[in-house]
């Protein structure tokens, strides 16, 4: 029997794709807000595209504050969209 490949719900384009095509953006037990490439960070996670239209989407909805029980800053936006471009320009 081949293996089930686990599936996520990206939060800007609101469709379900397979985990490993999404980045998971994660509020670790301290409470800080980050952008997790591998999947493996600690915390609570939501998962997006790895387009930054996806990401800002979700931000402009505020998607991710609301699946992550958390306040997330304006600036702390930018960070996430800037750790976005550069994810992108290494792949």
């Amino acid at each position: 029997m081949p293996k089930r490949t686990p599936l996520r719900q990206c939060l800007g384009c609101r469709e379900m794709k397979p985990k490993r095509e999404l980045v998971r953006v994660v509020r670790s037990p301290e409470g800080t807000v980050s952008l997790d490439l591998r999947g493996k960070a600690p915390g609570r996670g939501a998962y997006v595209c790895r387009s930054a239209d996806c990401l800002k989407k979700a931000l402009r909805s505020k998607a991710i504050g609301r699946s992550l029980g958390a306040e997330i800053p304006p600036d702390l936006y930018d960070a996430l969209a800037r750790q976005m471009e550069e994810d992108d320009g290494t792949a």
